[in-house]
């Protein structure tokens, strides 16, 4: 059985927090960069072109792409033919004060949500998936907080049409309008419980950006598309200020569910939508 120390576990972790802030994911540069080749106003183009220019800039300099360095995210995909050496959790959190520290990322987590006080690197929220095999996957997500708060959740009667799902989705973009920094990366989940929901939504913003959407891989491609394009004409544009790019990729995930429910869940992303992954 491989096993794996909980000091490596760290070492990792704190190395994805900084990876992940400082360098945005090649999928989304890929992405922006279409959307600039698209655009046919000036401004909506030259804002593309900024922040282009900002993440190349964050990379080379190895800075924050946002002042906003997120809640930390983890997501563990845990082998169940492994073995961890000392304590999983502990590990994942003094990886991230360490990288947050060693990147000279914004303290952001405040402990008590009532009662708030001095912010802090950690905790992180963590997710655990045990998966066949002898490996561990580590996926560090750092979740802004202009975008995560307009994420929206409705629990639909099992009697509801496409129609209806659609237009929740939409909406949600709508009601954030410039708020949250587009051009938007939308992740819904459909299904499940309303935390499961909630939980697809934020999985399917890892999801890799891909033109055009491969279906055999992801059978709800067609819906994906069709909101794309909805979106896209709500004329919100990059940063608010009006183009044809208002989201770079809508992704759905679901999820079996009850017979008596329909949960939707939307969570939205920025234009810098960061993550960083390594396998143990």
């Amino acid at each position: 059985m491989k096993s794996i120390a909980a000091s490596k576990i760290s070492s990792t972790v704190a190395e994805l927090c900084v990876r992940a802030n400082v360098r945005l994911r090649p999928d989304v540069v890929s992405a922006l960069k279409k959307a600039y080749c698209r655009e046919n106003s000036h401004r909506a183009k030259e804002l593309l072109r900024a922040i282009i220019a900002n993440a190349a800039i964050a990379q080379r300099k190895r800075l924050a792409i946002c002042q906003d360095t997120g809640m930390p995210v983890v997501f563990l995909e845990i082998g169940q033919e492994i073995r961890i050496i000392g304590d999983l959790y502990a590990a994942v959190q003094r990886g991230i004060e360490a990288g947050y520290r060693k990147g000279f990322l914004r303290n952001s987590i405040v402990r008590d949500p009532l009662t708030r006080g001095r912010p802090s690197y950690t905790p992180a929220v963590i997710h655990t998936d045990i998966v066949k095999g002898n490996s561990l996957k580590i996926t560090v997500f750092p979740k802004g907080f202009g975008c995560e708060n307009k994420s929206q959740l409705k629990m639909f009667k099992p009697t509801a049409e496409l129609p209806e799902i659609k237009q929740l989705i939409i909406d949600a973009v709508k009601s954030a309008g410039p708020d949250a920094c587009p051009p938007y990366i939308v992740g819904v989940g459909i299904g499940g419980t309303s935390d499961y929901a909630a939980l697809l939504a934020k999985k399917a913003l890892l999801r890799k950006i891909t033109y055009p959407v491969t279906r055999t891989v992801y059978p709800n491609s067609k819906i994906e598309d069709d909101l794309l394009q909805q979106i896209n004409r709500l004329n919100i544009g990059p940063m608010g200020l009006g183009g044809k790019t208002t989201a770079l990729a809508v992704h759905i995930e679901t999820y079996p569910t009850h017979i008596a429910g329909l949960p939707v869940a939307v969570n939205l992303s920025c234009h810098a939508l960061r993550s960083a992954s390594q396998v143990l």
